[in-house]
This record gives structure tokens, sequence and C-alpha cells, in this order.
């Protein structure tokens, strides 16, 4: 099924994706990125209060979730809240959310991409970081059917290894039980700060949303793809984050650097080693190659409506993919994982995400009874909670996020007054 996207008479994407195919997206966006990279500083965060700060960010996650997928059944388009939050609230909400979602994710793109490199060639990640980003863009290039189906692969092969780190660790009579204990250690802002940190993990759900123009019949399946792909995420990240405090505990668990390989190590797994070292670079290939479609269609989006620019809005005869948007993100990421250092990139992406999913709630509020309002309850616990979280993150992401933000606002300004003139 092809056309025109609605209000704009330009060529439409295919819907090619079905139920699963939506599920694997959002899943090969979440499951990896969090389980390798997050675990550890939000340990380092909270302390014993580790999982309080997961069950939290589930909450939020949940939330945030409910209210995308119901404004995603009312707007399957692309673009995701870029599209909600012009629709319900204004113009210029649309754009923040947009902005921060893209200018967030594409530093999410390089950490992944670096990640890839890490694992593989210590010595060279950013040369194999910058390969990695080319291949991928390539793939996301000749259709989003291919894309899908390498994502179930990967996602096979990560929740395998992540399964056999789990029985492996647990059998191997170094799990504490007491090592799970809640201690004094566990502040408040310890928790809040490790929540906000391990949300960067969760927020991979919206690939399914910015998706929309691509999913066949997405006022059904849209709404039951986010909480499926959630649900199947926070069991597995649940099970990983128990059996690492019961084998390293919350000291040791927030002080390593690849918290899964240390777990297997101390558990007398050693063969297990490189097994989760690949699986850790798969993971990352994963997330950047959803992270990559998420992004350009958002991109699509914005460029439509001129807040890019508008050649970015093509869309390939053939493939019926946004391809000069996707390789425009491709070259951007390809460039800052040959210049840049991108360590506090989980921090920086979750405080633009963050703010991405508050108006995501804000514009859920607005909707009634016969647009699928989700419980008032939900888009308000949700946008408090998106709030809160943001602000407890680490003081360097907060202020690099919202100096982004405005550099944002200040552009959307600019262009509002010279378009009046």
């Amino acid at each position: 099924m092809t056309g025109t996207s609605a209000g704009t008479g330009q060529p439409g994407l295919e819907r090619r994706l079905g139920p699963a195919d939506a599920v694997v997206i959002g899943l090969g966006s979440m499951i990896g990125a969090g389980v390798f990279s997050a675990l550890a500083p939000a340990a380092a965060a909270a302390g014993s209060g580790l999982l309080l700060g997961l069950g939290l960010a589930a909450v939020v996650a949940y939330c945030n979730a409910t209210s995308s997928a119901r404004l995603a059944a009312r707007y399957p388009a692309s673009g995701g809240t870029y599209v909600y939050g012009r629709e319900r609230l204004g113009p210029f909400w649309g754009y923040l959310a947009g902005w921060s979602f893209v200018v967030g994710k594409i530093a999410s793109c390089a950490a992944m991409a670096l990640t890839v490199g890490a694992y593989v060639w210590p010595g060279h990640q950013r040369e194999v970081a910058a390969a990695a980003v080319v291949a991928l863009t390539a793939l996301n290039y000749t259709g989003v059917r291919k894309a899908a189906w390498l994502t179930r692969t990967i996602v096979a092969v990560v929740l395998l290894v992540l399964a056999a780190v789990v029985v492996a660790s647990l059998l191997s009579g170094q799990a504490r039980a007491a090592r799970l204990d809640i201690a004094s250690d566990a502040g408040v802002g310890g928790v809040l700060q490790a929540a906000g940190l391990l949300f960067f993990a969760f927020a991979g759900y919206a690939r399914i949303a910015t998706l929309g123009e691509e999913v066949r019949d997405p006022a059904r399946t849209i709404p039951r793809a986010i909480p499926i792909a959630l649900g199947i995420t926070l069991v597995v990240y649940a099970a990983v984050a128990v059996t690492a405090l019961a084998v390293l505990g919350p000291q040791r668990l927030g002080e390593t650097v690849a918290p899964l390989a240390e777990v297997v190590g101390v558990a007398g797994v050693p063969a297990l080693v490189p097994v989760v070292r690949a699986g850790a670079a798969i993971a990352a290939l994963g997330s950047l190659l959803a992270l990559i479609l998420g992004v350009s269609r958002t991109t699509l989006a914005m460029a439509r409506d001129r807040h890019l620019p508008p050649a970015l809005a093509a869309v390939h005869p053939r493939f019926k993919v946004p391809h000069r948007a996707e390789l425009a993100v491709g070259a951007v990421v390809a460039v800052l994982v040959l210049v840049s250092d991108l360590r506090g990139a989980i921090g920086f992406s979750s405080f633009g995400v963050l703010v991405y999913y508050a108006i995501a709630n804000a514009s859920a509020w607005t909707l009634s009874p016969g647009e699928g309002r989700p419980p008032r309850a939900i888009p308000v616990l949700g946008l408090v909670g998106c709030v809160a979280l943001a602000f407890s993150l680490p003081p360097s992401a907060v202020l690099s996020g919202a100096a982004v933000l405005g550099v944002g606002a200040v552009v959307y300004g600019a262009r509002h007054l010279l378009s009046r003139r």
C-alpha cells in the first residue's frame, strides 16, 4: 500500500510492517543498550536501590508507552511525538519534541556505534564504529523489511546470550540473595538518577511509533506492539539486574565497565566472557539499526514541515524509504564517532528523550474519550515522572541538554520571525 503523506501531497512510505515486525523493532531498540551500558552507572547512583530505580523507570515508561500508543493510533504517520505535539499542542511543541528526539538520538546512535567498536576491536573502535554506521545505513536504504528481519535475528541472539548469563550465574553458587537487600545507601536522589539513566534503556518503544507510516493497520498494531515490547524488555532487564546484583553486589556493579562480562567472570564461567562481549556488540548493532530507522523518520516528518531542509523529505521511488534523511543521519553519526568522545551520551540522550515524552503525555491529556484518551492518571503521572527524572540526571547532562533545547528554540523563533517578514 503506497500513496501520499497526509496533508503534504508528497509520496508516502509503504506499509510493510506487521505486528511481529513492530514488536521486534521495539525489542531491538530496548534490549541491549540498557543491559550492557546503563546498569553500571545506575548502580553507582542508586547503590542497593538499583531495583527501585528500575521499577520507577518502568512505571514512567509504561505511562509514556500508553500515551504514545493512543496517539500513534490516532496519528499513524512518521514522526512520533513531533506529529502529536504539533497536532495537539501547537507547532512549537511539536518542533521542540522533534528537535530533542533527533539531537538526543543522534548522540545515542554514536554511542551505540562506539560500543560496537569497543567490543569488536578496542584499539580501533572509531573506525569500526564508522564502518558499522555506513553498513547499517546502507541496509536501511534498501528497505525497512530487510532491517526488520536483521533486527529479528539480532534480538534472538541477544536474548540467548542474556539467558545464558542469567542461568549460568545463578547456578554457579556465587549468587547471594543478601546482596539484593536495600540498605541506607539507597537515597531518593540516587534512585531518581538511576531511574533517569535506566530510562535510556526503555525508550526504544518510540521506534514503533515513529515508524507509524510503515505499519499495517496502525490503529490496532501499534497499541498492541508497544506494551508487548515493553513488557518483554522489563522481564529481561529485571532478570539481568537481579543476577548482576546477586553476583557482584551494588558497589562492585557500579564500579565495573563491562558489568555482564564481570558477572560471568566472578561466577566462574570464563568461557562465557567472549560470548558476552560478542553479544554486547550484536546488541549495540541492533540498537543502532533501530535508532537510525527512528531518527530518519522524525527527520522526514520535520523536513516535510520545513523545520529541516525540505530535500530530506524525499522518499525513494523503489525502496519506499526516506533515503535522503537516512543518508544525512548516517553521515552525521559517522562524523561524530570519528571526532567526538560521547561517554556522557546516555545522560544527554535520556534528558532529550524525557523531554520528548513529557510532550507526548501532555498531548495525550488533550485527547477526548472518543479519540481513545487513556485514563487521566496515566498522562499526568507520565508527565510528572518525565520532568522529575530529567532534572535528577547528572548536572552535566541537564545543562548540556537544556542548552541544546535552548538552541533549538532560538532557531525556531528566528525562523518564525523571518517567515513573518
